[in-house]
C-alpha cells in the first residue's frame, strides 16, 4: 500500500512539564481514589483509577471521533476513522466470546445492547450534528474539559441539561417503533458474530482507504514524533494506533471489572438530575428515575455509579496528561457565537444519547465491541448527523466545508 509523508520532520523538542497541575492532580487521583475505596469499595476505586488511563490516553493521542470524523468528511484523510475500526475489532474479539460465558471470575458480564428503533435513528442523528457543533463527543468533552478547555465546559454544562431533557421524554421515544435488542453473538453464535463484526470493521476501514487513495492518490503517512522513547510515553503525543489498542484494552478491563462495558452518558443525566432534585424539580417522580437502575442511582452517593466515577478519573487522567505536556493552560475567554455552538451541540449531544442508548462510547465502541446491532445503526446515523454538524459549523465562526 503506497503511503506518503503528511508533513516534513518535526524537530526534536524538551519537556516543559506544569509542575503545579501535575502534583495537584497526581494528588487527586491518589486521594480520590483512596476516597472512593474507603467510601464505597475497592473495586469502584479500580474503575476510578482505569478512568484516569483513559483520559490519559485519550489526551495524550487527541483521540476523539469529532475530529477524525470531520476530518475524513473534509480533507478525505481516513486514519483517525481506521483507528477506531482497530479498536472496536480489538475489544470485539475478546466482548463477544467472553458475553457469551454470563460470567467471568465470579462477575456478572452484560453487554451495551439496546432496542433498534426510531429512537437509536433519531438521536444518534441528533447526537452526531451535535458533537460537530460542540466540538467533542462524550468522551472527547472530557478529555478536553480535563485539558483546560473552557469552550468544552460549556459544551459539557448542556450536554449534561439535554441528558436529563432526554430522560424526560425518552418513555415516548421507547414507544415508537423498533426491534428488540439483536445480538450477533446470539444470533450467529459466538464465532459467527466474531466474524461478521470484523468484517463490518474492516469494510468501513477499506472505505476510508479507497476514499483516501481517490482524494490524494496515496494514504496519509503518520507525522514524526517529536519525542522519543520514555520521554514520548510521559509526555506524548501518542500514536492514534497504539493508543486504540490501550483504550480496546480498557474497555476489556472495565467489562470484567464493572460487569459491563465502557460508558459515559449515564454519568450525565445522572449529576443533572441530581442538581435538579436538589433545587426542587421532582425528577424522582419521571418514567426514567423509577427505572430499577436509574432509581438506584438516584437514590445513592454519585460515588457509587460506575459511569460517574470512570468520567471524573477521565477528567483528571487528562489534567494529568496536560500538565505532563506542559500544555494545561485554562482560557477563560470565549466567542458569543462559539458559546453558543457548544451550548447547542451539548444539548443536542445530551438529548440524543439519551434516546440512542449511548455516545460514540457507550453506543458505538461498547455497542458493536458487544456484537449489538443498535451499535451499528447508531454508527451510520451520526455519521449522517456529523456531516451536517461541519456543514453548519461555519454559521458560528468555526471550520467546516471548504468553500
Amino acid at each position: 500500500m503506497t503511503e506518503i509523508n503528511a508533513t516534513a520532520p518535526a524537530p526534536v523538542v524538551g519537556v516543559n512539564l506544569d509542575k503545579g497541575p501535575v502534583v495537584f492532580v497526581g494528588l487527586a487521583l491518589i486521594l480520590g481514589a483512596l476516597a472512593i475505596s474507603q467510601a464505597i469499595d475497592t473495586r469502584q476505586a479500580v474503575l476510578f483509577a482505569i478512568g484516569g488511563l483513559l483520559g490519559l490516553t485519550l489526551y495524550h493521542a487527541s483521540f476523539g471521533f469529532t475530529g477524525g470524523w470531520r476530518r475524513f468528511v473534509v480533507e478525505k484523510r481516513g486514519n483517525a476513522i481506521r483507528a477506531q475500526m482497530l479498536m472496536i475489532a480489538v475489544a470485539a474479539v475478546v466482548f463477544i466470546p467472553l458475553l457469551s460465558l454470563g460470567s467471568f471470575n465470579g462477575q456478572a458480564l452484560v453487554g451495551a445492547f439496546a432496542p433498534v428503533g426510531v429512537s437509536v435513528l433519531i438521536g444518534a442523528a441528533m447526537f452526531g450534528l451535535g458533537m460537530q457543533l460542540g466540538g467533542g463527543c462524550g468522551s472527547g468533552t472530557l478529555f478536553t474539559v480535563g485539558g483546560g478547555s473552557s469552550r468544552m465546559l460549556v459544551t459539557l454544562i448542556f450536554f449534561i441539561v439535554g441528558a436529563v431533557i432526554g430522560t424526560a421524554h425518552l418513555p415516548w421515544w421507547l414507544a415508537l417503533p423498533a426491534l428488540p435488542e439483536i445480538s450477533l453473538g446470539k444470533t450467529l453464535g459466538v464465532p459467527g458474530g466474531v466474524i461478521v463484526t470484523l468484517v463490518g470493521l474492516a469494510g468501513v476501514a477499506g472505505l476510508t482507504v479507497l476514499v483516501e487513495r481517490r482524494a490524494h492518490g496515496a494514504i496519509e503517512r503518520a507525522k514524526p514524533a517529536p519525542r522519543k522513547g520514555i520521554a514520548r510515553l510521559l509526555h506524548g503525543p501518542w500514536p492514534l494506533i497504539g493508543a486504540g489498542l490501550l483504550l480496546a484494552g480498557l474497555n476489556i478491563a472495565t467489562l470484567v471489572t464493572a460487569g459491563h462495558p465502557w460508558s459515559v452518558t449515564f454519568g450525565f443525566g445522572l449529576w443533572g438530575a441530581k442538581v435538579a432534585q436538589a433545587v426542587g424539580v421532582p425528577v424522582e417522580s419521571w418514567a426514567f428515575w423509577n427505572w430499577p437502575g436509574p432509581a438506584k442511582a438516584l437514590g445513592s452517593s454519585v460515588l457509587a455509579d460506575v459511569t460517574s466515577v470512570m468520567n471524573f478519573g477521565i477528567i483528571l487522567g487528562a489534567a494529568l496528561a496536560a500538565g505532563l505536556a506542559g500544555k494545561f493552560a485554562p482560557k477563560v475567554h470565549v466567542p458569543f457565537a462559539s458559546f453558543l455552538a457548544a451550548a447547542i451541540g451539548g444539548v443536542l449531544m445530551g438529548y440524543g444519547a439519551r434516546l440512542s442508548f449511548g455516545c460514540n462510547v457507550g453506543a458505538l465502541f461498547s455497542g458493536i465491541a458487544s456484537g449489538s446491532v443498535h451499535g451499528w445503526l447508531w454508527f451510520a446515523s451520526a455519521f449522517v448527523g456529523s456531516i451536517g454538524g461541519v456543514a453548519l459549523r461555519p454559521l458560528f465562526g468555526l471550520d467546516g466545508f471548504k468553500k
